[in-house]
């Protein structure tokens, strides 16, 4: 799987003066190369900035609340915000002498505190696949950062909602907080911290779709809130469904299924050794020339079929819209490069039980005609009888795919099955599990 990053490529222009003689290269505040420290420095030499967190020589209520948060930074992946509070409390005291020198320091140092702060919540989630580089998390320049909060009408509204991400992180992350407290333990719980970061991705606001592998739900958001659900089969331990943000922009009526190639080897060859063509036809199954969508039918007794369950020959087998098959009635693709997407399922039984970690890494929807209404605004009625019958949605709508284990239950963190084993893997064994 190929993960964009979300952070902003090198901004840096060389400018050459007068007479051809080259002036000093300017990298943008904010460049990954750059310490938050020289980053912010730069903001404020480039844009002559006003103090921040200062107004006229007095700190900002958003100052207090901006230590409170550095002190719990360590259960938002920052292990030094701690360090943070310590330093910002410092350096807070040493301003209230009025100190105009003293001010200026403690404003620069909030602003390298919280740039650090925002650009590590902001961080793209480990081993996700952005279909479009705008659904990963935006604005982790310096400046970016600084002159969003110099512009904001409300200094400390902007923090806190900078600082809960979206309702989902917060929760969690709020909660785990609160047991910190209580119990004295503030190691945070490395599961928490695989969970936020695999949660981070997930907008605040807007309408969109969370597919929730963790829990095998899939939950359709309004302006943010959660406003209906369903039960999902995800994939296998062996065949898991993976991380993928993009946007569904089309459903499908009537789709044919493509079947996956260790399944046409395991599966259907066995099958045709036995039976040949009639189990072909039972199945409304077709071998087709290629992958190509006006691919020829290839006759069934040129494929050597030997070949295919030996895992030596492999081959497009193709099944036709039908009552058996496996997509149902309706398919929701988005771009990705697993070639995951949503469908109805026939095998209604799946549904009944409590895990459901089932399939071959693509989701089944409990109910795909409930899904199609709240997309389309309309009941969802196929055009015609053809097959892969597509039809554009008014809007594209968000999809996000996680896996979600950490849940809060009576104000307390619990934690689901890791069947994926994703709650202790490293990013990269994530990726390469699929």
């Amino acid at each position: 799987m190929k993960v964009q990053n979300g952070l902003s490529s090198i901004l840096g222009v060389l400018v050459a003066g007068a007479g051809g003689m080259a002036q000093a290269q300017y990298v943008a505040p904010g460049d990954p190369g750059l310490s938050a420290a020289s980053s912010v420095a730069s903001y404020y030499d480039r844009f002559h900035a006003r103090p921040i967190w200062f107004r006229n020589g007095v700190a900002d209520p958003a100052t207090a609340q901006l230590v409170s948060i550095l002190r719990r930074a360590s259960f938002d992946g920052l292990p030094s915000g701690p360090a943070l509070a310590a330093r910002a409390e410092a350096a807070l005291a040493q301003a209230q002498s009025g100190n105009p020198m003293d001010i200026q320091s403690a404003d620069h140092l909030l602003s390298t505190d919280w740039v650090e702060y925002v650009q590590t919540i902001k961080q793209p989630t480990k081993g996700m696949s952005y279909a479009y580089r705008v659904l990963a998390p935006q604005g982790t320049r310096a400046d970016q950062i600084l002159l969003t909060a110099a512009a904001a009408p409300s200094l400390a509204a902007y923090v806190t909602a900078t600082s809960n991400v979206n309702p989902i992180y917060s929760s969690l992350r709020d909660t785990a907080w609160a047991q910190a407290q209580a119990t004295g333990n503030f190691t945070p719980d490395p599961r928490l911290l695989a969970n936020l970061d695999r949660v981070r991705s997930i907008p605040a606001a807007g309408r969109f779709i969370v597919v929730d592998s963790g829990s095998q739900l899939l939950t359709m958001y309004e302006n943010g809130h959660p406003v209906d659900s369903m039960k999902v089969v995800s994939g296998k331990p062996e065949l898991p469904t993976p991380l993928i943000a993009s946007i569904m922009s089309y459903i499908v009526y009537n789709p044919y299924w493509n079947v996956p190639d260790h399944l046409v080897r395991k599966v259907t060859a066995p099958n045709v050794l036995k039976e040949g063509d009639a189990y072909l036809k039972r199945q409304g199954y077709k071998v087709m020339a290629d992958w190509t969508v006006d691919s020829a039918v290839v006759p069934w007794t040129q494929i050597d079929w030997k070949g295919v369950l030996a895992g030596n020959v492999h081959i497009r087998v193709r099944q036709d819209p039908g009552p058996k098959n496996s997509m149902g009635r309706l398919k929701f693709p988005f771009p990705n490069g697993e070639d995951i997407y949503l469908h109805d399922s026939p095998e209604r039984e799946y549904f009944d039980k409590n895990a459901r970690s089932l399939s071959n890494g693509c989701v089944r929807l409990q109910d795909a005609r409930r899904l199609g209404r709240w997309l389309l605004g309309q009941e969802p009625a196929a055009p015609s009888q053809d097959a892969e019958v597509q039809v554009q949605l008014p809007r594209g709508v968000p999809v996000y795919v996680t896996y979600i284990t950490a849940q809060v239950q009576n104000g307390q963190i619990a934690y689901l099955p890791d069947v994926y084993g994703w709650d202790s893997a490293p990013p990269q064994q994530i990726a390469s599990a699929r």
